[in-house]
């Protein structure tokens, strides 16, 4: 365990702003600047397939609008895939880290939906209640990482119900969408921050075990519907 070690022998610590805005070391900017940029690009697409069918729907091309938002759906699927991942190797790596970084609440107020926002309050109460930054760390990176699959299973389903016709109110699944669409943005935003404050607390001696970590889940098969952690304790 971590207990005895000095106070004089631990890093300085800084607040997540100052983690954000700080340069990481060349080593570990690399590896954070490729995992974001794949994020990204991924994200883009989506956004752009998603965007088209709203564009086609207004028009009135709505075979075409149900196309497309089945593709964006699939491109979110593939996204997250890499997202719970990469959560997954924060967690796990992160127990071979006596300095975690200092993590801030998910905000009701940059949510949505239901789903966002509860999870955003469930995680506001437990980051005041849990003592010590690596449990608060744990729990975060775990409401992200259930959020993020809950959101893609919904996601997934209106878009099912809007590309096979069968809801009874598709004007409220296209809006789901577009709603589940701005959370899924908002978790993603925050797992970037995650990211960069994990690499700068990261030994450089554990930088090329995480980055195989990260490629690997990266690669794994995750499914759609993952159980909610809400309830799970750090």
């Amino acid at each position: 365990m971590f207990y005895g070690r000095k106070r004089g022998n631990a890093p300085p610590r800084r607040d997540v702003a100052g983690d954000w805005v700080c340069p990481l070391p060349r080593d570990k900017n690399q590896l954070f600047e490729t995992v974001v940029q794949r994020w990204e690009s991924g994200y883009a697409m989506m956004s752009v397939a998603l965007d088209e069918s709203f564009s086609l729907r207004a028009r009135g091309k709505l075979v075409c609008a149900r196309q497309q938002v089945s593709i964006a759906a699939d491109l979110l699927c593939r996204l997250a895939t890499a997202l719970i991942g990469a959560c997954d190797s924060l967690e796990d790596r992160g127990r071979h880290i006596a300095n975690l970084p200092i993590v801030e609440p998910l905000k009701v107020g940059f949510f949505r939906g239901d789903t966002a926002q509860g999870a955003a309050t469930w995680n506001s109460l437990l980051h005041h209640v849990l003592f010590g930054d690596r449990s608060r760390f744990f729990h975060k990176v775990r409401i992200l990482s259930d959020t993020l699959g809950q959101l893609t299973q919904q996601f997934d389903d209106s878009a099912s119900e809007i590309f096979h016709g069968t809801s009874v109110e598709p004007v409220d699944c296209w809006r789901k969408v577009e709603c589940l669409h701005y959370d899924f943005t908002t978790c993603l935003r925050e797992e970037e921050v995650v990211l960069k404050s994990f690499l700068r607390a990261l030994p450089s001696t554990q930088l090329a075990a995480f980055s195989r970590e990260v490629e690997i889940a990266r690669q794994l098969k995750r499914t759609r519907n993952k159980p909610a952690l809400f309830g799970v304790s750090a």
